[in-house]
């Protein structure tokens, strides 16, 4: 028997008005005479992205959801550098922390998933000093929620400039200067282009980072098609982590377009999936990368429930039988 969870990204197609990712460019900023008044503006939008981001884990919590993206937008221009003064965490305390106890309250799974401008493997020093920088605003974050942020940020590999095994090692390299505390919150995931199922383990085991398997990168990219080959090693890599397995799901848009997300989930591919790992983990949260957001996962449940071989745990989450 396996618990599977499911999780949406950041937006809610069904709360209006609720974006926890309003922004403000340097450009924007910059028209601002008075800097003060600029940095209040930043602060102000900083403060709704929080404000929004709370309605929305109350709506997922009214909708029996347990697992949930927060966007890696949430403070616009945190790390620009020309803003290295502004205490951008000190306006937001009360409201990091009230998001915190609501999301241990309700007993949901948050975490983030760093912009693809994070590059841990970049051959360029002042990328992986920003990529740095972003990794600790989301430290930061975590941490002012009240949220132990071990294994709470996925990421990509990074770039392959064209050398799959250099940019593999200079990620190795470049490990060696993340601080511990940065290293304890990171999670791989094997993408679609660059750096496939196995390029991914050979980093998570000799690095000891949990692996997040996408479903829908590996049919697109794989150097072995059959990834339940390797699904054990995948299970082995999250044995020190505190949280259950994760993996992405999503569904190509067409066939021409195999990569991009569809605005649902495929119930079948998802159950091909599904039925292949049933009985080797105690629960699998189920991260749903589509473009209609929670209503997608809505819909996977509505047709989720239709089915045999599973019994419906509440509105996000069933057991397979």
């Amino acid at each position: 028997m396996t618990i599977v969870r499911l999780g949406y990204v950041a937006m809610s197609m069904e709360l209006k008005n609720a974006s926890p990712s309003k922004t403000m460019t340097f450009a924007q900023f910059q028209k601002i005479e008075d800097r003060e008044a600029a940095i209040n503006k930043l602060e102000r939008i900083s403060i709704s992205n929080l404000e929004n981001t709370l309605r929305l884990l109350r709506h997922s919590a009214a909708s029996a959801i347990h697992f949930y993206r927060l966007t890696s937008r949430l403070i616009p221009l945190a790390n620009h550098e020309a803003l290295q003064d502004w205490d951008y965490m000190k306006p937001l305390k009360g409201l990091l922390k009230e998001i915190g106890a609501f999301s241990k309250e309700n007993k949901m799974r948050i975490d983030f998933h760093p912009d693809h401008f994070v590059l841990l493997n970049s051959t360029k020093k002042e990328i992986l000093l920003n990529s740095l920088k972003t990794l600790k605003m989301h430290y930061l974050l975590l941490k002012g929620m009240g949220i132990d942020p071990t294994h709470r940020c996925v990421m990509h590999v990074g770039g392959n400039y064209k050398e799959t095994e250099q940019s593999l090692e200079r990620f190795i390299e470049n490990w060696m200067d993340v601080p511990k505390s940065i290293q304890k919150m990171i999670m791989l995931e094997n993408d679609d282009t660059s750096f496939n199922l196995e390029n991914t383990l050979y980093l998570c085991e000799k690095l000891g980072i949990p692996l997040v398997f996408d479903y829908h990168h590996h049919l697109a990219y794989h150097q072995n098609p059959r990834w339940e080959e390797n699904w054990g090693r995948i299970i082995e890599t999250w044995k020190y982590s505190p949280l259950p397995i994760k993996m992405h799901i999503s569904s190509p848009k067409s066939a021409e377009m195999f990569r991009h997300h569809a605005d649902y989930i495929d119930r079948e591919m998802f159950f091909t999936f599904l039925k292949a790992i049933k009985g080797s983990v105690l629960q699998i949260d189920c991260m749903i990368e589509a473009k209609k957001k929670d209503q997608a996962l809505f819909q996977l449940m509505e047709e989720i429930i239709k089915i045999g071989n599973v019994e419906i745990i509440d509105g996000s989450s069933f057991k397979l039988l």
